[in-house]
C-alpha cells in the first residue's frame, strides 16, 4: 500500500507540475465558460466546476505533501550526511529541524551573529571554523561570551 501511495503521489506531482497540464485544466475551464450559454447558466452548471474542482484540490494537496515530505526528508538526510562527512563541519546541525521554533531561532541568531562579523569584514568572505573560534575568543576576552564560544564544536 505505501509502494503503491508513494508511486502515485510521485506520478501525481510530476504530471501536476507540467505546462501541458496547466493548459488542459484552462482549456476546461474555457469549456465550462464557453457551455454557460447552452446550460442557460443554471445551478448544475456551476456546481459542475465547484464540485469538480473541489474534489481535485482536496485529492492533490495529500498526494503534493506526501511528495514534499518525502523529498524534504530525502534533503535531509543527504544534509547530515555531508555534515557528518566534512571534518570541520559543525554536527550539531544535524537533526535540527526536530527542534522546536524557539530552539531553531536561538540556532539563526547564532549563525546570522556570525555572518554580520563576516560582513563587517567585507564582502564575499568565507571564514574557516579556526577563525571561528579565533573570533569567539577574542570575544569571551572582552567579557561578551558568545554562545558559540560557550559550546564545544564536535569534530567528526
Amino acid at each position: 500500500m505505501d509502494k503503491l501511495f508513494t508511486h502515485l503521489a510521485s506520478v501525481t506531482s510530476k504530471i501536476a507540475g507540467r505546462p501541458w497540464t496547466f493548459m488542459a485544466c484552462l482549456g476546461i475551464v474555457i469549456l465550462w465558460a464557453v457551455s454557460g450559454p447552452v446550460f442557460k447558466f443554471n445551478e448544475t452548471w456551476q456546481l459542475v466546476i465547484n464540485t469538480g474542482t473541489t474534489i481535485i484540490t482536496f485529492l492533490m494537496v495529500f498526494l503534493i505533501q506526501n511528495t514534499q515530505n518525502r523529498d524534504s526528508a530525502a534533503i535531509h538526510a543527504k544534509i547530515d550526511e555531508l555534515l557528518h562527512a566534512v571534518r570541520s563541519a559543525d554536527e550539531r546541525f544535524i537533526g535540527i529541524e526536530r527542534l522546536t521554533d524557539k530552539e531553531l531561532d536561538v540556532i539563526l541568531q547564532e549563525v546570522e551573529g556570525r555572518a554580520q562579523r563576516l560582513h563587517k569584514q567585507g564582502l564575499p568572505r568565507v571564514a574557516t571554523r579556526a577563525e571561528d573560534a579565533k573570533a569567539d575568543a577574542k570575544a569571551a576576552e572582552k567579557g561578551k561570551t558568545s554562545q558559540a564560544a560557550r559550546k564545544p564544536r564536535v569534530k567528526a
